[in-house]
C-alpha cells in the first residue's frame, strides 16, 4: 500500500475527484434514491467532503455529513458519499476515508456513524460489513442502513 493522504476538497482537486473511474456494475450503486431525496436537507455547513491521494494522486472521495439536529438520524454522522477510482480498489484507499471520517465523528462527540447502500452484486455492501457496518434497518425506498460503533 502507498502513502495515503486527505486532502480537502478544492477547486484544484475537484476535476480530479469529478473522473475518478468505476469497474464494470458498479455505476448503479453511486447515489442510493435516499441520498437524492436528503440533499434537499443538507446544510452545506454540516457537509465534510475530502478526497484521498495515494502516491500523489487523487484516488478517492468521501462525503460526509455531521448535523446532530437533523431530524433524520440517519444523516446525523454519516458517510453520505464515498467513491474509490477502479484502479485503487483493493489497496485501503476506501477503508482510509471511512476511518478518517469514523475518526472525525468521534472528535464531534459521535457514539457512530452511518451509511445507506442499495443492494446486490456488485454493490458496497460487503465493502460496509468489512469495516464493522452492521444493518440496522431500511429506508422507504428499500435500501439497506448501516451503522458503525465508534
Amino acid at each position: 500500500m502507498g502513502e495515503l493522504r486527505l486532502e480537502e476538497l478544492s477547486a484544484r482537486n475537484i476535476v480530479a475527484a469529478n473522473n475518478l473511474s468505476l469497474k464494470p456494475g458498479q455505476e448503479q450503486f453511486i447515489a442510493p434514491v435516499s441520498y437524492s431525496a436528503g440533499a434537499s436537507v443538507i446544510n452545506p455547513a454540516t457537509s465534510w467532503q475530502r478526497v484521498v491521494v495515494l502516491d500523489g494522486q487523487v484516488a478517492g472521495f468521501i462525503h460526509g455529513n455531521f448535523d446532530p439536529e437533523s431530524e433524520h438520524e440517519e444523516f446525523r454522522a454519516c458517510i453520505w458519499r464515498i467513491n474509490v477510482d477502479a484502479n485503487a480498489q483493493g489497496q485501503g484507499v476506501g477503508k482510509f476515508a471511512a476511518d478518517s471520517l469514523a475518526e472525525e465523528a468521534r472528535a464531534r462527540g459521535f457514539d457512530h456513524i452511518t451509511v445507506i447502500w442499495e443492494p446486490g452484486e456488485e454493490g458496497p455492501e460487503a465493502f460496509f460489513h468489512r469495516l464493522g457496518f452492521a444493518d440496522i434497518g431500511q429506508t422507504q425506498y428499500g435500501e439497506v442502513i448501516g451503522a458503525l460503533k465508534l
